[in-house]
């Protein structure tokens, strides 16, 4: 071979001899991938990124406006620490080359090790590729439990909680489901793009961090009833949008998810968005039928049922029962969120209801409606699927059950017992105090609310020289408009 010369890659060598897949001074590590496979992953794990901004959004919409910006913030922080955290250790508590059912090791800490060999998800496309698509996996997952801390969480503790939690139940569901050695994995889990470590872990953590941190107070600082006041949006326009892009990047999220550009891609693509048409619709007349109104509330609510739904089901099932998914798990969120005062737990944002009982509906319907014949559009696949009830194959509604529980026990309990633990470290208790509490989180951590607050007692309502007519029952002038 002449100088510099630079010659393709026709074989990979073996990943612990070595583990780059070759020399890139003198091999071209690229020959082997496909163009479209290398650009549909890159531009699907750009897109993936702004759903965790996305959340923050949504999540800022539906508060009351004393405590929207820290929800924004929590979006920023785990978009930036959940990253890092990616990097020094994340991805390789999940996707290191192990044989271990249960954990991976620290072999690809800070990303060492990982390049040009073929990723474990699929050999069509690099290491180094995926790892950046797993990264916007974790931060969603890690904003979507955010959430929980409505209006009277802590924020040091809070953040410190959702690294905690990523360590914990998120890498380990991950490892379990994604990992080739991974128990779940080789149970026989179907599990397209992360029902059990997004949204069903996401979906119990948030009842877990909910429960111990109790409901939050009434305007006049006593206890909230048992049947707790659900406070309504104070800016829907900013609900609205962040759902607009939540359903943009779920686009991206599922039909990336097979790790390659195929017909089976682009029939995720299409499921997802049946899903969410017929979760948005399913959930909206059920609105109507209660209350003989329409909701955007519960349009953007009914849309992210359907979206998280279609989730462990996008790359398995007909597309004829995509909509029907997002209508049941629809209709499962929205009475699971209608009566979750009987729980007597505070969670206000439904994170539970959405992510928690339609993660896990989703996951069941997965193991009713999934063929054989979906997953070999990827043109690699072949018969190595044997479908769901659908085909006859009923065990595995049973695996599905087994996936969704395990999921859903493991993300609860670890952060009952993560949150115990840094609740008693003195200066992370995780319940904000009384005095911040009604006053609202944005006027004790972020100094921007001043720029453009007009309502210092931050209920989201003019203050009483600018009031033109009576607020609205359902959002009472807090005690401290009125001593302000």
């Amino acid at each position: 071979m002449a100088d510099g010369e630079i010659t393709p890659v026709t074989e990979w060598p073996d990943w612990n001899a070595n583990p780059d897949g070759g020399d890139p001074l003198t091999q071209d590590l690229n020959a082997p991938y496909d163009k479209g496979d290398l650009c549909w992953m890159l531009v699907c794990t750009i897109l993936c990124w702004q759903i965790t901004p996305a959340i923050g959004f949504f999540y800022a919409g539906l508060h009351r406006r004393k405590a929207a910006l820290t929800m924004v913030l929590q979006s920023l922080f785990c978009a930036c620490a959940t990253g890092i955290q990616f990097w020094v250790y994340g991805y390789s508590l999940y996707q290191s080359r192990t044989t271990n059912p249960i954990w991976g090791d620290m072999s690809l800490a800070g990303l060492h090790n990982v390049l040009a060999q073929p990723s474990l998800a699929n050999s069509n496309i690099p290491d180094i590729l995926y790892a950046a698509f797993g990264m916007t996996f974790v931060s969603c997952t890690a904003m979507i439990l955010a959430g929980a801390m409505l209006e009277r969480g802590r924020l040091l503790p809070s953040m410190f909680f959702l690294l905690c939690w990523t360590t914990f139940v998120y890498y380990i569901l991950a490892y379990w489901e994604w990992n080739p050695s991974g128990w779940l994995y080789k149970l026989g889990l179907y599990d397209f793009a992360g029902s059990g470590p997004v949204h069903i872990a996401s979906g119990f953590g948030a009842l877990a961090w909910s429960l111990m941190l109790g409901p939050r107070l009434s305007d006049n600082g006593t206890p909230a009833p048992k049947k707790m006041v659900s406070h309504k949006p104070h800016s829907p326009l900013l609900m609205c949008l962040g759902t607009v892009f939540i359903w943009f990047g779920w686009f991206a999220f599922n039909g990336a998810s097979g790790a390659n550009l195929t017909i089976r891609s682009v029939y995720v693509v299409v499921n997802t968005n049946l899903s969410a048409c017929g979760g948005g619709v399913g959930w909206v007349l059920l609105d109507f039928i209660y209350k003989r109104k329409f909701s955007l509330a519960g349009f953007c609510a009914g849309i992210i049922a359907g979206l998280v739904g279609i989730t462990p089901a996008a790359g398995y099932v007909p597309v004829y029962v995509a909509a029907l998914i997002g209508v049941l798990t629809a209709v499962a969120c929205f009475y699971a969120a209608k009566y979750k005062h009987l729980l007597s737990v505070d969670d206000g944002l439904d994170i539970f209801a959405l992510h928690g009982v339609g993660g896990f509906v989703g996951d069941i319907l997965t193991g009713i409606f999934a063929t054989k014949t979906i997953p070999a559009l990827d043109g690699v696949s072949g018969a190595a699927y044997a479908g769901g009830w659908w085909d006859g194959n009923f065990k595995q509604v049973g695996y599905q059950l087994a996936g969704a529980l395990t999921c859903a026990a493991w993300s609860f309990f670890v952060s009952c017992a993560l949150l115990f633990v840094i609740n008693k470290i003195p200066g992370l208790q995780i319940r904000a105090s009384e005095e911040h509490e009604l006053r609202g989180l944005d006027h004790k951590y972020l100094e921007d609310v001043e720029f453009f607050d007009d309502d210092p007692a931050g209920s989201g309502m003019a203050t009483p020289a600018q009031q033109v007519a009576p607020p609205q029952p359902v959002l009472p002038v807090t005690q401290e408009a009125k001593t302000d």
